[in-house]
Protein backbone atom coordinates (compact mmCIF):
# COMPACT_ATOMS: atom_id res chain seq x y z
CA UNK A 1 0.00 0.00 0.00
CA UNK A 2 1.13 3.49 -0.78
CA UNK A 3 2.30 5.73 1.97
CA UNK A 4 1.24 9.41 1.96
CA UNK A 5 4.05 11.87 1.54
CA UNK A 6 4.21 14.32 4.36
CA UNK A 7 4.28 17.91 3.25
CA UNK A 8 5.13 20.67 5.64
CA UNK A 9 5.24 24.09 4.01
CA UNK A 10 7.90 26.36 5.41
CA UNK A 11 6.58 29.11 7.67
CA UNK A 12 5.86 32.20 5.62
CA UNK A 13 7.88 35.32 6.35
CA UNK A 14 5.38 38.14 5.84
CA UNK A 15 7.98 40.88 5.75
CA UNK A 16 9.98 39.16 3.07
CA UNK A 17 6.86 38.65 0.92
CA UNK A 18 5.93 42.32 1.28
CA UNK A 19 9.48 43.38 0.46
CA UNK A 20 9.39 41.22 -2.65
CA UNK A 21 6.07 42.78 -3.74
CA UNK A 22 7.47 46.30 -3.28
CA UNK A 23 10.62 45.46 -5.22
CA UNK A 24 8.58 43.94 -8.05
CA UNK A 25 5.96 46.71 -8.18
CA UNK A 26 5.59 48.36 -11.58
CA UNK A 27 7.06 51.79 -12.09
CA UNK A 28 3.69 53.55 -11.73
CA UNK A 29 3.22 52.03 -8.27
CA UNK A 30 6.74 52.93 -7.26
CA UNK A 31 5.99 56.60 -7.97
CA UNK A 32 2.87 56.39 -5.82
CA UNK A 33 4.85 54.78 -3.00
CA UNK A 34 7.49 57.52 -3.18
CA UNK A 35 4.75 60.17 -3.13
CA UNK A 36 3.29 58.46 -0.06
CA UNK A 37 6.70 58.56 1.63
CA UNK A 38 6.97 62.27 0.81
CA UNK A 39 3.54 62.87 2.31
CA UNK A 40 4.35 60.94 5.48
CA UNK A 41 7.65 62.85 5.81
CA UNK A 42 5.89 66.21 5.40
CA UNK A 43 3.32 65.23 8.04
CA UNK A 44 6.14 64.19 10.34
CA UNK A 45 8.12 67.41 9.73
CA UNK A 46 5.13 69.54 10.74
CA UNK A 47 4.34 67.45 13.82
CA UNK A 48 0.98 66.31 12.49
CA UNK A 49 1.80 62.64 12.92
CA UNK A 50 2.75 63.22 16.57
CA UNK A 51 -0.48 65.13 17.14
CA UNK A 52 -2.54 62.41 15.47
CA UNK A 53 -0.78 59.72 17.50
CA UNK A 54 -1.47 61.56 20.76
CA UNK A 55 -5.09 62.13 19.74
CA UNK A 56 -5.54 58.45 18.98
CA UNK A 57 -3.98 57.44 22.30
CA UNK A 58 -6.19 59.90 24.20
CA UNK A 59 -9.33 59.37 22.12
CA UNK A 60 -11.26 57.60 24.88
CA UNK A 61 -10.50 60.33 27.41
CA UNK A 62 -11.27 63.07 24.89
CA UNK A 63 -14.57 61.45 23.94
CA UNK A 64 -15.55 61.06 27.58
CA UNK A 65 -14.74 64.74 28.23
CA UNK A 66 -16.72 65.81 25.16
CA UNK A 67 -19.72 63.77 26.26
CA UNK A 68 -19.60 65.25 29.77
CA UNK A 69 -19.28 68.80 28.39
CA UNK A 70 -21.94 68.30 25.73
CA UNK A 71 -24.41 66.92 28.26
CA UNK A 72 -24.92 70.25 30.00
CA UNK A 73 -27.97 72.50 29.60
CA UNK A 74 -25.74 75.29 28.28
CA UNK A 75 -24.26 73.10 25.53
CA UNK A 76 -27.68 71.83 24.52
CA UNK A 77 -29.02 75.39 24.32
CA UNK A 78 -25.94 76.47 22.35
CA UNK A 79 -26.46 73.68 19.81
CA UNK A 80 -30.15 74.53 19.50
CA UNK A 81 -29.28 78.19 19.02
CA UNK A 82 -26.71 77.32 16.34
CA UNK A 83 -29.30 75.26 14.47
CA UNK A 84 -31.77 78.14 14.78
CA UNK A 85 -29.23 80.66 13.45
CA UNK A 86 -28.39 78.32 10.58
CA UNK A 87 -32.04 78.46 9.53
CA UNK A 88 -32.22 82.24 9.94
CA UNK A 89 -28.97 82.98 8.12
CA UNK A 90 -29.88 80.50 5.39
CA UNK A 91 -32.97 82.59 4.59
CA UNK A 92 -31.04 85.85 4.14
CA UNK A 93 -29.56 86.65 0.77
CA UNK A 94 -25.77 87.25 0.97
CA UNK A 95 -26.08 90.53 -0.95
CA UNK A 96 -28.04 92.03 1.97
CA UNK A 97 -25.25 91.12 4.37
CA UNK A 98 -22.70 92.55 1.96
CA UNK A 99 -24.55 95.86 1.93
CA UNK A 100 -24.70 95.93 5.72
CA UNK A 101 -21.08 94.99 6.27
CA UNK A 102 -19.78 97.35 3.59
CA UNK A 103 -21.62 100.19 5.33
CA UNK A 104 -19.86 99.58 8.66
CA UNK A 105 -16.34 100.70 7.63
CA UNK A 106 -17.78 103.62 5.64
CA UNK A 107 -19.82 104.80 8.62
CA UNK A 108 -16.90 104.40 11.03
CA UNK A 109 -14.58 106.31 8.69
CA UNK A 110 -17.07 109.16 8.41
CA UNK A 111 -17.74 109.23 12.16
CA UNK A 112 -14.05 109.25 13.12
CA UNK A 113 -12.82 111.64 10.39
CA UNK A 114 -11.55 115.04 11.42
CA UNK A 115 -14.05 117.76 10.68
CA UNK A 116 -13.08 121.22 9.54
CA UNK A 117 -16.17 122.76 11.11
CA UNK A 118 -18.21 121.87 14.21
CA UNK A 119 -21.26 119.65 14.03
CA UNK A 120 -24.44 121.75 13.77
CA UNK A 121 -27.90 120.55 14.69
CA UNK A 122 -29.46 121.75 11.43
CA UNK A 123 -26.91 119.86 9.33
CA UNK A 124 -27.69 116.72 11.32
CA UNK A 125 -31.42 117.24 10.76
CA UNK A 126 -30.83 117.72 7.02
CA UNK A 127 -28.74 114.55 6.90
CA UNK A 128 -31.35 112.66 8.95
CA UNK A 129 -34.02 113.69 6.44
CA UNK A 130 -31.98 112.55 3.43
CA UNK A 131 -33.30 109.68 1.32
CA UNK A 132 -30.57 107.25 2.47
CA UNK A 133 -30.96 108.09 6.17
CA UNK A 134 -34.74 107.76 6.03
CA UNK A 135 -34.40 104.43 4.28
CA UNK A 136 -32.06 103.20 7.06
CA UNK A 137 -34.42 104.47 9.76
CA UNK A 138 -37.35 102.75 8.02
CA UNK A 139 -35.41 99.47 7.87
CA UNK A 140 -34.59 99.76 11.57
CA UNK A 141 -38.23 100.49 12.43
CA UNK A 142 -39.39 97.56 10.28
CA UNK A 143 -37.05 95.31 12.23
CA UNK A 144 -38.19 96.69 15.60
CA UNK A 145 -41.86 96.34 14.64
CA UNK A 146 -41.36 92.72 13.58
CA UNK A 147 -39.35 92.01 16.73
CA UNK A 148 -42.11 93.46 18.91
CA UNK A 149 -44.77 91.45 17.07
CA UNK A 150 -42.80 88.22 17.66
CA UNK A 151 -42.23 89.11 21.33
CA UNK A 152 -45.95 89.69 21.76
CA UNK A 153 -46.76 86.32 20.13
CA UNK A 154 -44.18 84.57 22.33
CA UNK A 155 -45.58 86.13 25.50
CA UNK A 156 -49.12 85.16 24.49
CA UNK A 157 -48.06 81.57 23.80
CA UNK A 158 -46.30 81.36 27.19
CA UNK A 159 -49.45 82.59 28.98
CA UNK A 160 -51.79 80.15 27.25
CA UNK A 161 -52.36 76.89 29.17
CA UNK A 162 -51.82 74.70 26.09
CA UNK A 163 -48.15 75.71 25.75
Amino acid sequence: MAQPIRFQPPPADGRQALRARVEQAPEQHAEAILAGYDLVQALHDRGILDTATCALKASDEMLAALVVDANTPEAIRALRNLMFWQKILGNIEPKWFQGLFKAIPDGLATATAERSEPIRIWKLVRRALSKDSLRGVAAGLDFLESFGRHLHALEASMRSPSA
